[in-house]
């Protein structure tokens, strides 16, 4: 199963997606963003999906704007 990374800022409504081959991937790349993360606004994770379709329906809040 697929996984992606998602990085959506709240007040901006923006959102990024990664595609990543497994979940453990996704969440290495999450754990080492946070470190870096200094905005209290900028959600950032994993989930995985069988698809990025799959993901929009299961997680839309994170795509409402886009």
């Amino acid at each position: 199963m697929s996984a992606f990374l998602i990085k959506y800022h709240r007040l901006m409504g923006t959102v990024q997606c990664e595609k990543y081959d497994s979940l453990s991937e996704a969440t290495r790349e999450r754990l080492r963003l946070d470190k870096f993360n200094t905005d209290p606004d900028l959600e950032i994770v994993a989930v995985a999906s069988a698809s990025e379709e799959n993901l929009r329906r299961s997680h839309s809040r994170y795509f409402s704007g886009v």
